[in-house]
């Protein structure tokens, strides 16, 4: 309950518990006197039970209750209530990048499920556990451990969260190491030497058997292997993702 009772719907704040008399019943809901000359509409989705038929079954008029305000549109008057206490961090407060802390509540083979205080835990995959390979995610965090982590992606129609400890870990290793830099790029141009042009002698070897009569298969990428390669690779990502949205759907339902 807030400390000091609201006097206009000026003071009403998303979040704040009100108590209130239901006044008058709908088939979508109920009005709640809050005592500011405007009521509140507690609709039939907000009683805090699921698939609510008869509002009546829930509440009834007359009856004191205690609300919290979801969401409040002054220059209408306009205020809506619900019976469950809103989330600490609503939708429209995420964002990718944004930084977040929570709790381990489940864990599974492919990641964790941490609560941030949204509408619903944010999951962490177990490759984005931690800069390095992460076998399992029981090699780095257990159940009850309060982690930081970043928003990589969100999905409002899903009600699904996608966080990375990992990403957190590389923005902050250059600031570790002065030498980052150099290293990231000494690293990019050995994992790119394999893919360069030819040797001089390799392509002596290729003008010498593309004279002759005999069929020359490339020993290393040609421009259109690289082509299918990606295509491949964008094909498998996408069967992953799909995999993924599926495996994660079924874990909430199943908590």
């Amino acid at each position: 309950m807030s400390e000091e009772a609201p006097r206009t719907i000026d003071d009403l704040q998303v979040g704040m518990a009100l108590t209130g008399t239901i006044k008058r019943i709908e088939l979508y809901g109920a009005f709640v006197d809050i005592g500011l000359g405007t009521d509140g509409l507690l609709h039939i989705s907000q009683l805090g039970r699921p698939n609510v038929r008869n509002v009546e079954d829930v509440v009834k008029a007359g009856e004191t209750v205690t609300v919290y305000v979801l969401k409040v549109d002054p220059a209408n008057r306009r205020i809506a209530l619900s019976l469950e206490q809103p989330p600490a961090m609503p939708w429209d407060n995420l964002a990718v990048g944004k930084v977040v802390t929570g709790k381990v509540i489940r864990m599974e083979k492919y990641g964790i499920f941490v609560d941030i205080g949204a509408e619903r835990p944010g999951m962490i995959h177990v490759s984005e556990l931690a800069a390095g390979y992460v076998q399992q995610p029981s090699d780095v965090v257990k159940i009850g451990d309060e982690v930081q982590a970043q928003i990589i992606k969100i999905n409002p129609k899903q009600k699904r969260i996608d966080l990375s400890i990992k990403k957190l870990q590389e923005e902050a290793e250059p600031e570790r190491s002065p030498r980052h830099g150099r290293h990231q790029a000494e690293r990019i141009e050995e994992e790119t030497t394999d893919e360069r042009a030819p040797t001089a002698m390799e392509f002596a070897l290729r003008r010498a058997m593309d004279g002759s009569n005999y069929e020359y298969e490339a020993p290393f990428p040609v421009k259109g292997d690289g082509k299918r390669s990606k295509r491949d690779k964008r094909d498998r990502r996408d069967r992953r993702d799909r995999d993924y949205e599926d495996i994660f759907e079924r874990t909430l339902r199943g908590r």
